[in-house]
């Protein structure tokens, strides 16, 4: 008689145990799903407006880094940075070629830029970005993405392309982003286009 009993409420504990889990899951999902639609809502920042962003600038302005901003603008450095930039913007929007030649095949003391190189570029002197150097590395693969560009030398002609130009007060001259460079036609560096971009 005893086995009989457990035979019938084995399956019933079966039953109601996959019909708890069912009705938990359900539950679960709903609220994995509730909270997903309120990460989506509340993650999509509404752009600011131009008086928006005109009331945080000054605001930031009005901070010790932004006094100090301010001050390296107005200084000679800092107008010499802006009228090398101006020099090759044109250039630069239109991603056309600028012939450069290598002065340093290193950047500044206590640059902070990754791998890059001193340029003079129409009788200016720029700092040459290319971003952190990343390897491949595994038993049977060595592969860097800047190997050719660490065959170049002082006095190398080049012929560079690139997307932005930029600055900073810690460093006295302009910084151009390496996104293509050639060496007697040969392309020494081209940026791979990132993922998921457009």
């Amino acid at each position: 008689m005893k086995k009989i009993i457990y035979v019938l409420i084995l399956p019933l504990i079966v039953v109601s145990g996959l019909v708890f889990s069912f009705a938990s899951f359900t539950n679960r999902s709903d609220a994995n799903r509730e909270i997903k639609n309120e990460t989506s809502k509340k993650s999509i920042p509404n752009p600011l407006s131009a008086a928006e962003r005109k009331t945080a600038l000054k605001k930031w302005e009005a901070t010790p880094d932004g006094i100090m901003y301010k001050k390296w603008e107005a200084s000679p450095a800092g107008k010499k940075v802006y009228a090398g930039e101006a020099k090759i913007r044109k250039a630069v929007r239109n991603y056309t070629n600028m012939n450069g030649v290598v002065t340093s095949l290193s950047l500044p003391p206590g640059s902070r830029l990754g791998f890059g190189m001193m340029v003079r570029i129409n009788g200016d002197d720029y700092i040459l970005s290319f971003g952190p150097e990343k390897s491949d590395k595994s038993f049977l693969n060595f592969n860097n993405e800047f190997q050719q560009l660490h065959k170049l030398k002082v006095n190398d002609k080049i012929i560079i392309k690139s997307h932005a130009v930029s600055h900073a007060p810690k460093y006295s001259y302009p910084i151009v982003s390496g996104d293509y460079i050639e060496l007697d036609g040969k392309i020494v560096y081209k940026r791979a286009p990132r993922k998921g971009g457009c």
